[in-house]
């Protein structure tokens, strides 16, 4: 893989004979990398929130934590995306007890996804024809799982929901059983509340682990401690896996 341009320029570079030091080559290597990783990023969690704001105006049923959600929206009077930033810090204040270390990405998910959403909704119409609430359903869970190939292969950290499932795990918990139960649970209360589960709840539990692992392989990019300073030095720098 060949990195960008000016980069590959600056590691040639010599002064009298004497090339770059590596250290100055790795370091412009890492700045350009974590630019690149942000934009993977925020193009990820925005898709998400484009995603989730579909499921919901499909109305046909929405993942077991927007149920939750959307639950506790119609109880409290809040937005839907209002909800969704305050749960998701809510979640992440439980990480505390369980010695989990967010990253960036587990901030940005939890204000820009709820944002897109409370930006989106006001201006998308209900489809009315039951075919319109099927592509909003199927679009809402194919653009989920290209934002979530985006935003976990950038590698800057998981959601706050995702991080309380392995945090859990980590204390020697199956992470199917962890899950499972998390799941359910927001599931029955969200739909206790007033939640939305159908067809479309069923469906995004059936196609999203799929469509994710199918975006993830493409779109992961390499961690940044792989690459080491004797590869710099003898091999064209890298750049995205894409």
């Amino acid at each position: 893989m060949e990195g960008p341009p000016r980069l590959r320029a600056e590691f040639r570079r010599s002064r009298g004979g004497a090339p770059l030091p590596s250290q100055a080559v790795l370091a412009m290597l890492r700045a350009d990398d974590i630019r690149r990783r942000l934009a993977r990023l925020v193009l990820g969690l925005v898709l998400c929130g484009v995603g989730i704001a579909l499921l919901v105006r499909a109305g046909l049923g929405l993942d077991p934590w927007d149920v939750l959600h959307q639950g506790l929206a119609e109880r409290t009077g809040l937005p839907i995306g209002t909800v969704t930033i305050l749960a998701g810090f809510s979640v992440l204040a439980l990480w505390w007890p369980l010695h989990e270390r967010p990253g960036i990405g587990t901030v940005m998910n939890a204000v820009l996804i709820g944002t897109v959403m409370n930006v989106l909704l006001p201006h998308l119409h209900e489809p009315e024809p039951v075919v319109q609430q099927i592509g909003f359903l199927v679009l809402g869970i194919a653009l989920m799982g290209l934002g979530s190939g985006f935003y976990i292969g950038a590698g800057l950290g998981p959601g706050p929901r995702d991080g309380l499932m392995t945090g859990l795990a980590r204390r020697g918990h199956s992470l199917a059983l962890v899950r499972t139960g998390i799941e359910l649970t927001a599931v029955a209360v969200g739909w206790a509340l007033g939640g939305t589960v159908g067809i479309g709840t069923v469906a995004f539990a059936l196609t999203i682990g799929p469509c994710v692992h199918f975006f993830l392989t493409r779109l992961r990019l390499p961690h940044a401690e792989t690459v080491a300073e004797p590869q710099l030095e003898a091999e064209p720098l890298p750049g995205p896996a894409v």
